[in-house]
């Protein structure tokens, strides 16, 4: 095999597929990526037997071929070379020489044929969605996963299709985070649902264009994201989700209206006096036209009072004042509807269309 790429290329389609490199197993063949060069394509392919990455790049071909190469090395080499056209060669042993300008490396491959293919997906469940809309439904929803492998299901996304809405979930036992979004037109009814790792790893490699489209493929074991010559494959969570709409309610005796940049700002002014370890809530005293905001802590305490609208009875609740800051800080509005029960139930941030929800649960407090 000798290709032809430039180092700007091949360090993108790299990086691409990188992600998807194994970093704990015992197959070496898995800590490599598949070059292949047939067919007038140079494709990259990664594979940890749970998530699969596979792109295009752009260069020209001299001799077909295919080879695997160790990831790390590769991607450290091609990252620290001139910002040139890189030739890489390989021989009958699966030795790749690497030369760009004045430098050449010569590493040892593997046999291509060792490496494992990604899965067959037949598309016969597909979507379309605008790749912006699919990467603002990550970034709005990722951060109320759960880190605890104990309950696989809360360390992945929920993604529902109904009756021409997309739907994207996730929660961690203290919170849920909801965006809904209308599709282009009406698709068959799917329930799956997707680890967190491969949806952080997508949205970190997803462009992110608002013209451009991102082909969604499920099957019974598999999700197939499809967009700018690359695919990402990903092995589903199995067992049933929690049946989130009966955690859900319109009900509220209480109503606020506030302005959310200046929300956040006295939350995190507020939080400078809470170490990691230190439990203790935000405290959020809640009457007519007025929201004090209190803390306090070994360190000092802080009282701020904040212009709301209100409807509804008073309230007196508390919160861990990250959990209202993550959901805070990814929605756009400049104004925040927030709907409360009582100080032992959740309350709900949501907008008028509901096209995102975000429940959080209170937390007990001693009243100071």
């Amino acid at each position: 095999m000798k290709l032809l790429c430039s180092r700007n290329q091949l360090q993108a389609s790299v990086s691409t597929v990188l992600k998807a490199v194994s970093s704990k197993t015992t197959l070496p063949i898995l800590e490599c990526i598949l070059i292949e060069a047939r067919n007038e394509t140079i494709k990259m392919t990664a594979n940890d037997m749970e998530l699969g990455i596979e792109t295009i790049v752009e260069g020209t071909i001299e001799e077909e071929g295919q080879i695997a190469i160790d990831a790390r090395l590769f991607s450290e080499i091609v990252r620290k070379l001139p910002d040139n056209d890189i030739t890489l060669e390989t021989d009958e042993n699966e030795k790749a020489t690497i030369t760009c300008e004045n430098s050449v490396f010569h590493i040892s491959g593997r046999e291509g044929n060792d490496f494992p293919s990604l899965p067959d997906i037949q598309r016969e469940k597909s979507i379309a969605i605008s790749q912006f809309s699919l990467k603002e439904a990550i970034r709005q929803t990722i951060f109320s996963i759960s880190d605890n492998e104990n309950n696989r299901l809360m360390t992945g996304e929920l993604f529902e299709v109904n009756d021409g809405i997309f739907t994207v979930t996730s929660l961690d036992g203290h919170r849920i985070s909801i965006r809904n979004m209308e599709l282009k037109k009406n698709y068959e009814h799917v329930k799956v649902v997707v680890p967190g790792k491969t949806l952080s790893d997508l949205n970190k490699i997803l462009p992110g264009e608002a013209e451009e489209d991102v082909i969604i493929t499920f099957s019974d074991k598999h999700i197939l994201f499809e967009f700018d010559q690359t695919k990402v494959v990903s092995r589903l969570l199995e067992g049933e989700y929690y049946k989130i709409k009966q955690m859900l309610s319109s009900d509220y005796e209480t109503k606020i209206v506030i302005n959310k940049k200046d929300f956040i700002n006295s939350m995190e002014r507020a939080i400078l006096l809470i170490r990691e370890s230190d439990k203790r809530p935000i405290i959020l005293n809640m009457t007519d036209g007025k929201m004090e905001l209190k803390v306090n802590t070994m360190i000092g305490s802080m009282n701020e009072d904040l212009t709301i609208q209100k409807e509804g009875k008073d309230i007196l609740i508390g919160f861990n004042p990250r959990f209202l800051l993550d959901a805070l800080r990814v929605i756009d509005d400049e104004e925040i509807t927030i709907y409360l029960v009582n100080p032992k139930a959740p309350c709900f941030i949501r907008d008028e269309e509901e096209s995102y929800i975000y429940l959080i649960l209170p937390v007990n407090f001693t009243s100071y």
